[in-house]
């Protein structure tokens, strides 16, 4: 218990140090001392605050919301699924996503609507049908089966890949590229004032899941143990399963597809700090960030002056993480 509260003041201290390392990190070298002078607002060259406060600065800030997102979807959707290698993606709602958006990218669609571009309107719309379908076709009644869902999202997620992959072969060869680099998962550098509404956004979504951290906890016990305690695990279900969803659809539409940070992290805290929904989904919210900052990072650095986007990043170092998990759980059934 005491290794567990040291880890939960660390955290919020390793993510301080982790992101101004981050910040200061690129193509352009950026001095310690310069940072402070933007930070501080003492003097610094027009190039260098360019560089820190209107590039990589919201850069790093998208980055962090999008790992801290699909990192604290991936452990919700873990808890109602029962199954320990759920992602955010499992349900079908990437490819939801990433339809809309490639229909959108495919018809030349770049306006905006009262202010938003319309690829990221089009792919939350993809997302938004791809729920609704997954959820009435699972459901019986006021029940909501999760292996019913979990098939459904598998299957529908299967589909939903081969139509991207037939509207790829109808794209002229310059959509084809931006569509490809798009799936591939990227974190663009977006303005100020849409990253507040992305945080704002993201924060609601927190504020609806982090006070159902209890309930997750009897959950993953059983249903019917749920339900002795005086849980509506129906309703818990509906609640979790719309906010996760659509939160995951919207940090999608903007980044492309990213995955594994919802296998990665929750798995990595549960074996750091247990179990317990009430410690793990606040942790999943600073770690996924941690580890979306760094990627992102990676992804910008290694190749420097070349970028490779931030999903083969991720991929890279979930896939072999991915396996190890396979083996284990093979090695608990061989017992």
């Amino acid at each position: 218990m005491k290794n567990c509260k040291i880890l939960l003041f660390a955290i919020p201290i390793c993510w301080v140090l982790i992101f101004l390392f981050c910040w200061k990190s690129g193509t352009v070298i950026i001095t310690w001392a310069q940072l402070k002078n933007t930070v501080f607002g003492e003097a610094a060259s027009n190039q260098t605050n360019i560089i820190l406060l209107h590039v990589r600065l919201p850069r790093l800030l998208l980055a962090a919301l999008t790992g801290a997102t699909l990192s604290l979807t991936g452990a919700v959707f873990q808890a109602l699924l029962r199954n320990p290698l759920a992602d955010p993606y499992i349900l079908g709602v990437s490819g939801g996503s990433a339809l809309g958006a490639v229909v959108a990218m495919g018809f030349g669609l770049h306006l905006l609507i009262i202010g938003f571009q319309i690829v990221p309107i089009f792919a939350i719309c993809g997302a938004l049908l791809t729920i609704l379908f997954v959820y009435n076709f699972s459901r019986v009644g006021n029940y909501l089966p999760t292996q019913t869902m979990l098939l459904a999202g598998i299957s529908l997620q299967a589909m939903l890949s081969a139509l991207i992959l037939f509207l790829q072969t109808l794209l002229e060869p310059l959509q084809l590229m931006q569509v490809f680099t798009w799936l591939m998962g990227n974190i663009p550098t977006p303005e100020y004032g849409n990253l507040l509404w992305i945080f704002l956004y993201v924060a609601l979504a927190i504020g609806v899941i982090l006070p159902q951290a209890r309930h997750l906890n009897a959950l993953t016990l059983g249903e019917l143990d749920a339900q002795i305690v005086g849980i509506d695990v129906e309703r818990l279900k509906k609640i979790l399963f719309f906010a996760c969803s659509l939160l995951t659809g919207s940090i999608v539409a903007l980044t492309g597809l990213i995955g594994f940070v919802g296998i990665i992290i929750p798995h990595l805290l549960r074996f750091l700090i247990g179990p317990d929904h009430r410690r793990l989904l606040p942790a999943c919210v600073i770690a996924g960030s941690i580890f979306m900052v760094v990627a992102d990072t990676l992804a910008r650095v290694l190749l420097s002056p070349t970028e490779i986007p931030v999903g083969v990043i991720t991929a890279l170092i979930g896939g072999p993480f991915f396996l190890f998990l396979l083996w284990k759980n093979k090695r608990k059934g061989m017992r």
